[in-house]
């Protein structure tokens, strides 16, 4: 009967980390990251479901930002969530080239919200 109790016990715990352990939406410093890079390069794909409800008004605004930009990258891209807040920080830039112009974006701060379980990204944090 001993055994029967660990078994069932370890069933408990897999099943357990199988729905997340309590843990809620992964982490929303790599949502960040995924939508700063959707985001110069374009890709309205990987975009879409990272934004917030808010914001997907503002979807062609987000997937065009850097449509006339030859070579836009980011570099040296970091983003760290600020302790249990909804803020995520990240360092680095954006470089994008205009014709033979060079501008630097430097990364902000932005704001993150759950939705369905889910972290999406929702502007920049004030």
């Amino acid at each position: 009967m001993h055994i029967m109790k660990r078994i069932g016990l370890f069933l408990l715990l897999l099943v357990l980390a199988a729905c997340g352990g309590g843990a809620s939406g992964g982490d929303p410093a790599d949502v960040v990251e995924r939508y700063l890079t959707a985001k110069v390069a374009g890709d309205g794909d990987a975009l879409r479901p990272l934004l917030c409800s808010p914001m997907e008004a503002l979807f062609s605004r987000e997937v065009n930002s850097f449509s006339t930009v030859e070579g836009a990258r980011l570099e040296n891209m970091e983003c760290t969530r600020q302790g249990d807040s909804d803020v995520v920080t990240c360092t680095g830039e954006i470089v994008a080239t205009y014709g033979t112009e060079t501008n630097r974006f430097p990364l902000a701060s932005y704001r993150v919200v759950q939705e369905d379980g889910e972290w999406k990204w929702c502007g920049e944090s004030g």
